[in-house]
């Protein structure tokens, strides 16, 4: 009884973390129950975390963004031109796959300072120096575009990346071993990465949970991840897509959570003046930002564009407004200062499962955007009145 009652306490005391997490849990019941378990199989989990990724990798830059108090309405088009650019390297010019998406990187990253420059050096507002980004790349997109319309990708390298898979070596009773061993690397990281923060908790005299709610929290993220590898390990196993999004997530969560920098991106965006009088050089900040932003729609137009192993004139359209959507269900803060990776990833994943799960259950498409608008606002109210219940 104790030990429910402190479980109690620790989702109401979180429940701005959790939430996203209960929600997700919920939608997958919910879908896997109308479809028969369709929506659960191997194929279609796999399916939807492909189709997810590219909009993941737009939300953890996106969430950044948002923290820090600002927006970014261009990276939608911008992921689109930079993979039709990626596209044109590829098969107009002859470069090598190794060289052109290091070029689409720095690109991106440099585009993405240029951003920066208009928002932190010359004052611009984000929203507008960000809408004329989109109406710019929207216009490029369509001029590198014109002549064929779809610049097809016949690289089977480049396209690996958006419809392959990592090998198998072996298989194990018809389960890809080598994805076997990244899902228990992945659940060893976790435990490793739980036990390390609530060492350094304790150390510092911070409030942790008792240790039988910490065993419970260890073991139910670990049947999670365990239980997504077995069903992946069962069809294909992990894909490229998957992998990339995998490295993002660890580099940006370690980034975030561990470093002086990623402190001073949550302190600029919980009080940017204060920030500024501490000795936070706030434009520092708001450059390293909208440069990460630019990387991640690089990253972002190479996985789509892998993905259709081509480059169309609509690609990146609403991509932008899908990123922000989920990084606002992930749990991202409309006030500043408030956001996670895990949170924005979780939040593309429950998008993308709505959508999916509407798809096999014949939903219109009309209904499904309803649907999804009200789900964001919901996001937004919920962000609301967790904030204000922690005042």
């Amino acid at each position: 009884m104790k030990m429910l009652n402190e479980a109690k306490e620790l989702i109401q005391d979180n429940i701005r973390d959790y939430g996203m997490y209960i929600a997700l849990f919920i939608i997958m019941l919910t879908f896997s129950v109308m479809t028969d378990g369709l929506f659960m199989s191997s194929r279609n989990i796999s399916n939807l975390l492909d189709s997810a990724g590219y909009i993941a990798v737009l939300a953890v830059g996106v969430m950044l963004v948002i923290v820090i108090r600002h927006i970014d309405l261009s990276i939608g088009f911008l992921a689109g031109f930079l993979g039709a650019i990626a596209a044109i390297l590829l098969m107009q010019a002859g470069l090598p796959v190794y060289l052109t998406i290091p070029t689409i990187l720095i690109l991106g990253t440099i585009i993405g300072l240029c951003t920066g420059f208009l928002v932190a050096q010359l004052g611009i507002p984000a929203f507008v120096a960000t809408l004329a980004g989109m109406l710019i790349f929207r216009g490029a997109l369509l001029l590198v575009t014109e002549k064929t319309g779809t610049i097809i990708v016949q690289n089977d390298a480049f396209n690996a990346i958006g419809n392959g898979y990592i090998p198998s070596i072996m298989q194990v009773n018809g389960l890809h071993l080598l994805s076997l061993l990244v899902g228990l690397m992945g659940i060893i990281f976790y435990v490793y990465s739980a036990l390390s923060s609530r060492k350094n908790k304790i150390k510092y005299k911070f409030d942790v949970v008792s240790m039988e709610i910490f065993v419970l929290q260890l073991l139910f993220v670990s049947a999670i991840i365990a239980y997504i590898t077995w069903i992946l390990a069962g069809y294909n196993g992990f894909s490229w897509t998957v992998i990339v999004l995998l490295v993002i997530v660890s580099i940006y969560h370690f980034f975030t959570t561990k470093t002086v920098l990623g402190r001073h991106i949550y302190a600029v965006g919980s009080n940017p003046e204060a920030a500024h009088l501490s000795g936070i050089n706030v434009k520092k900040i708001t450059y390293l930002v909208f440069g990460s932003m630019g990387m991640l729609a690089a990253v972002s137009g190479i996985l789509f564009t892998a993905r259709l192993q081509s480059a169309t004139t609509t690609a990146g359209t609403l991509f932008e407004l899908d990123a922000i959507a989920a990084a606002y269900v992930g749990g991202v803060s409309s006030a500043g200062g408030v956001g996670k990776v895990t949170g924005a990833i979780v939040g593309a994943i429950v998008m993308a499962s709505l959508i999916n799960g509407m798809n096999l259950l014949g939903v219109g498409i009309s209904y499904q955007y309803i649907i999804r608008g009200a789900v964001l606002v919901l996001a937004v109210i919920f962000d609301v009145t967790t904030r204000k219940r922690g005042k």
